[in-house]
């Protein structure tokens, strides 16, 4: 039984000696995680108020309420609330997330995510934590779903459900980021589903990585409302 004890603390300090932590906006090795040269970077990068009180991006005025694309359009989600600005270190961090398998980086993310807003999230009551899904077909070429990275460690601390099978991608879209407002929205109509086994709760907090429009949030969260969530 000692031995079988002792195996797996070995193992782990194997593991930190092959693979040591770093930090993940500049791959430097740094036992504290985000290294001190970069956390003062997303300081500057952090959303701060003034902010949209629709999607949540940030507003160059305080008398304003919500910034230009939410004054034109109506969402189908309620609220909306992001980190930090899509620019450098940031953005470079996410691809990397995203596309090169650093799904460790995920838990940094959310450690961020509830210092700045998880009194926010347990005020909110949601009952479920789901994550924009991706089409089987990119699930396999990528091999995970970094939107469901992050709500499986976001569950996990907060002790919320996660539901990452109740909605589905449907409709293999083309890449948004090179995609007009307009042809976002049209690329993604009818693209998400909710599957029979999803049983409608009142509150849904929706996950994704990115945010640029909102094309994509709107969609999945339209769908999640035609089927009884009155809150996203």
């Amino acid at each position: 039984m000692k031995n079988k004890r002792m195996f797996p603390a070995i193992a782990d300090r194997a593991a930190a000696w092959l693979w040591p932590e770093v930090c993940p906006f500049c791959a430097r090795v740094s036992s504290q995680g985000i290294c001190s040269a970069c956390r003062g970077k997303l300081e500057a990068l952090k959303i701060q108020e003034p902010r949209c009180m629709g999607c949540g991006k940030p507003i160059h005025h305080g008398e304003q309420e919500y910034c230009y694309d939410c004054m034109h359009m109506k969402h189908s989600y309620d609220r909306g609330y992001g980190l930090w600005l899509h620019k450098e270190p940031v953005s470079t961090s996410i691809y990397q997330f995203k596309y090169h398998n650093q799904r460790r980086y995920g838990v940094c993310y959310v450690e961020e995510f509830i210092r700045c807003y998880g009194h926010m999230i347990k005020r909110w009551t949601p009952d479920l934590i789901i994550p924009i899904p991706l089409h089987r077909k990119r699930r396999r070429q990528r091999g995970y779903n970094q939107a469901a990275v992050l709500c499986r460690e976001l569950g996990r601390r907060l002790g919320i459900p996660v539901d990452e099978k109740g909605l589905v991608r449907k409709l293999y879209t083309e890449p948004q980021k090179k995609l007009s407002h307009q042809e976002r929205s049209k690329n993604l109509r009818h693209a998400f589903r909710v599957k029979k086994c999803f049983k409608p709760v009142s509150t849904v907090l929706l996950i994704d990585d990115i945010y640029t429009t909102g094309s994509t949030i709107d969609a999945a969260a339209a769908v999640l409302k035609e089927k009884g969530v009155e809150k996203v």
